[in-house]
């Protein structure tokens, strides 16, 4: 027969287990930029969600969101933050991550023609490819800009942005085996 401090010690492994799960699963939701329709002026903005407060005031219900950061911000900064309705109703399709990695599904790399496949957090990530052929990173794509740049972009796996950074940057370091060879000079009529 269990003893009351061993059932205590469980009831309290749960609670902890539960709560941890539910922090998880709050920081997961409303962690990293997000991109939303402004109500104001009904263009997409970036916006970040306060994740600390959200994981504080959620842990016994649905959390209290509050923006940390908007691409509008400082001019708009007094706004009264309408956009957190969009968040609330569906903030896994407000994540900038998630839109990217839907993106991404079932496309093939423009240059090398590998499938992208699945996207994993914590792994090297696909590139997109300009229209100027210049390949940016995720990090790099203004939240604000992101439904324009995936527009006109490509898909490029993470070896080929790689390759391209390494050609764009240091381009004397780089051979590219694809391009034909150099014709020979032609001889001079008077050489030996």
């Amino acid at each position: 027969m269990m003893n009351i401090w061993t059932v205590l010690i469980v009831a309290a492994v749960i609670a902890v287990g539960v709560a941890a799960w539910r922090f998880f699963q709050i920081w997961l939701r409303y962690l990293g930029r997000m991109v939303i329709t402004c109500p104001e002026n009904r263009k997409p903005a970036g916006v970040s969600v306060d994740a600390s407060h959200a994981l504080a005031s959620g842990l016994g219900g649905n959390p209290e969101l509050r923006l940390a950061d908007c691409s509008r911000w400082p001019e708009r900064a007094g706004c009264g933050q309408q956009c957190l309705s969009q968040i609330a109703q569906s903030p896994d399709d407000c994540l900038m991550r998630n839109i990217l990695t839907r993106w991404y599904q079932d496309k093939n790399c423009a240059w090398c023609g590998l499938a992208i496949g699945d996207i994993h957090a914590g792994e090297r990530k696909p590139a997109l490819l300009k229209p100027d052929q210049t390949s940016v990173e995720w990090k790099d794509v203004p939240a604000e800009q992101l439904q324009e740049t995936l527009a006109t972009a490509q898909p490029l796996c993470f070896g080929c942005h790689m390759a391209n950074t390494m050609v764009k940057s240091h381009p004397e370091l780089v051979i590219d085996r694809k391009r034909p060879p150099l014709r020979e000079a032609p001889r001079h009529p008077h050489a030996v």
